[in-house]
């Protein structure tokens, strides 16, 4: 299992693909495949069958991108910016937006 930079409610901004510039919150984070879902990104339809429990028709939904495409919004800049980890005086393991220097976690 490797360790990842976001987490689930984090705000991110897309670096790239066809999304690129899109601000979203983090739905889901998959460690295994190292992909993560977020919101209002990445959207697809699908054409659906109509079954006993559904209508059917055209549905659009999030697919998850990877997590290399993503980056943390800075909380005081609201910039794109790369995160560090700080260990504090009681002995708390936070992350820090590496442009500020703010802390991410509470």
């Amino acid at each position: 299992m490797v360790k990842l930079h976001v987490k689930k409610g984090d705000t991110v901004v897309v670096v790239s693909g066809k999304d690129k510039g899109k601000v979203g919150e983090i739905l889901s984070v998959d460690k295994k495949e190292m992909r993560v879902l977020v919101k209002d990104v990445n959207i697809v339809k699908r054409h659906l069958k109509p079954s006993a429990t559904s209508a059917g028709g055209v549905v659009s939904s999030e697919r998850s991108i990877h997590v290399s495409n993503v980056m943390h919004v800075d909380p005081k800049t609201k910039a794109p910016t790369r995160v560090g980890f700080q260990i504090l005086e009681d002995g708390r393991k936070v992350r820090v937006a590496k442009k500020s220097g703010e802390q991410i976690d509470n």
